[in-house]
């Protein structure tokens, strides 16, 4: 290998926040990963999309995460082998396994459980110890995705929050706990600022929340403007958010970025909650941001995507990895700039001593009932990925059993934990799957008509070409009947061949459908850890799952897919 081949490999390693040396004691991995030089005079630090995992977990990347359009085969759209290779980082590494689901459940126990908030704080502590202005920024996804989250309405992870020094947060999840509950938090719970500039009154499109924050940080005019989830009404029950507006609001935000430009800021922020995809073509047609530090989509993206003069990031999810953006900022703007992704392994940092005993206490009054063993997995449960994974399996499976019915729909869910195959399955793994307040379990006729048009409606939110026609979350996820799927097809084309036990399903007969977390006003049911609960007693052990996908018509090659 030539010199300078050697240190570009050298350099991209350094950008994915680790190093090509391989037998290095626990304490040189930590400080080769973990002592990044500080860079320029105004540092961020971002988390998003923790979903209330308070503890270390594991968790596995997707190995389809696919697009259409022009997004095609790029950033975030890349798993695997085609990952690893486009970003340079080498196979059979820490980096590979934080950053794919390659050799999952080998790699996992060599390299131990990720995140955790008494790790990441220490994580923290030891950037600002080298960036003591550094500002911590929180993406959102962060109050929901656990049971203690849910049964403390976010409570503890408010305190978490608190703890861990975040300066400013934006939302979207969140939202499903009530405007009463987050508009309560926001004023008299948080003690740091809430943004987001797209949610307004329905009535006189009044801002609900502050849209940015203009601050001096170092010496540095510093705007973050903050980017809710644009589609909450849709994705989520929009009861819960009966008198507010969501969207993206795109003439707004180059009306607010103009608006800080003016009062002096030398940098432009955008906190973001819109999904990666979305940010990219955002960032195509809003002029003057310097970046944007995206959430939602849970894309653990090692080097920014630039557009123009705006670089587009996203952090991942679960607490796995802390995103450092160091900046060099000038009168004249942004000059240059250094970023890390920088897996959080609990193996290499140990608990933080204000966190670790915080989080304990929170868990404490749960700690029975969360413990208890279910059953035990022979296989690797996980969920991610655009069709499913195994938990969502499971979840089907044990619809199809307790509501006697022929099909079952489980929503596309990004978040959840993994577990690897001979670990006990207890109350709160299935709560890490199942933690939202809209929880029901459902049981409905429907006709074949009927059943593809929820799929076609559905696989057009994911793979419509158009981010902006992306309204969130991956495909339902399907037991019992079998269907094709052509992602670049056009909307009301893309699924055929629909089955069950083989036979075609027909298009006026009806089929009892089991579902679960309906999002219409005034819906009830049994709650959906109850069902899968129920199963998993019952069951005492689960064999090893396949998730059942789709056949997919014309995506051989497609480096979204593994």
């Amino acid at each position: 290998m030539r010199r300078r081949e050697f240190l570009r490999l050298l350099a991209l390693a350094a950008a994915a926040g680790g190093s090509l040396r391989a037998g290095l004691s626990q304490a040189q991995a930590a400080s080769e990963l973990y002592d990044v030089a500080p860079f320029g005079n105004l540092s961020l630090l971002h988390v998003t999309d923790v979903h209330a995992q308070l503890l270390p977990v594991y968790f596995r990347e997707p190995s389809v995460n696919l697009a259409t359009g022009e997004n095609a085969g790029k950033p975030p759209h890349l798993v695997g082998d085609a990952f690893l290779k486009h970003f340079k980082i080498p196979g059979g590494t820490s980096l590979a396994h934080a950053f794919t689901h390659l050799d999952f459940a080998a790699a996992a126990r060599r390299y131990g459980k990720v995140g955790g908030y008494a790790h990441l704080a220490t994580l923290v502590k030891r950037l600002r110890a080298t960036r003591p202005n550094a500002l911590l920024l929180d993406g959102g996804d962060t109050w929901q995705g656990s049971a203690t989250s849910l049964w403390t309405k976010g409570a503890d992870m408010i305190g978490a929050q608190k703890l861990l020094g975040v300066d400013l947060m934006t939302a979207h999840w969140e939202f499903t706990y009530g405007a009463e509950r987050v508009r309560n938090a926001v004023d008299k719970e948080l003690g740091f600022e809430f943004l987001a500039q797209n949610v307004k009154t329905a009535d006189f499109e009044d801002p609900v929340f502050k849209p940015y924050s203009l601050r001096s940080v170092n010496g540095v005019a510093l705007a973050v403007i903050g980017q809710a989830f644009p589609y909450q009404p849709i994705a989520n029950p929009r009861y819960m958010v009966p008198d507010w507006t969501f969207g993206i609001q795109e003439t707004r935000l180059q009306q607010l970025v103009d608006e800080v430009r003016t009062k002096g800021a030398k940098a432009v922020v955008l906190l973001s909650h819109n999904g990666m995809d979305v940010d990219l073509k955002l960032a195509s047609r809003v002029r003057g941001i310097d970046a944007i530090l995206g959430g939602h989509t849970h894309d653990g993206v090692p080097a920014p995507v630039v557009v123009g003069k705006t670089l587009v990031t996203n952090a991942g999810s679960n607490g796995k990895f802390l995103a450092v953006l160091d900046l060099k900022v000038s009168g004249q703007g942004v000059d240059d700039y250094r970023y890390r992704l920088l897996p959080v392994f609990s193996n290499l940092l140990p608990e933080d001593t204000g966190m670790a005993p915080y989080i304990a206490s929170v868990r404490k009054p749960f700690s029975e009932k969360l413990n208890e063993k279910l059953a035990v997995t022979d296989g690797l449960l996980y969920r991610r990925g655009n069709f499913g994974g195994t938990w969502d399996q499971l979840i089907l499976e044990a619809m199809l059993e307790q509501k006697g019915a022929e099909i079952a729909f489980s929503p596309g869910f990004r978040w959840g934990t993994t577990l690897l195959p001979g670990d006990a399955i207890t109350l709160e793994h299935v709560m890490d799957q199942t933690a939202i307040t809209y929880p029901y379990s459902t049981l409905n006729e429907l006709t074949g008509v009927q059943i593809k048009a929820i799929l076609e409606d559905v696989a057009d939110n994911l793979l419509n070409p158009d981010p902006y026609l992306q309204q969130g979350g991956d495909m339902v996820r399907v037991a019992g009947m079998t269907y094709a799927c052509e992602p670049g097809a056009k909307m009301g084309g893309r699924i055929s061949d629909l089955r069950i036990a083989g036979r075609p399903i027909e298009s006026q007969k009806t089929y009892k459908v089991a579902g679960w977390a309906p999002v219409a006003e005034g819906a009830g049911g049994e709650p959906i850890w109850d069902v899968v609960s129920r199963h998993l007693r019952a069951k005492k052990r689960i064999a090893a799952l396949r998730p059942q996908l789709p056949r997919l018509i014309g995506v051989q090659g497609n480096p979204g897919i593994a």
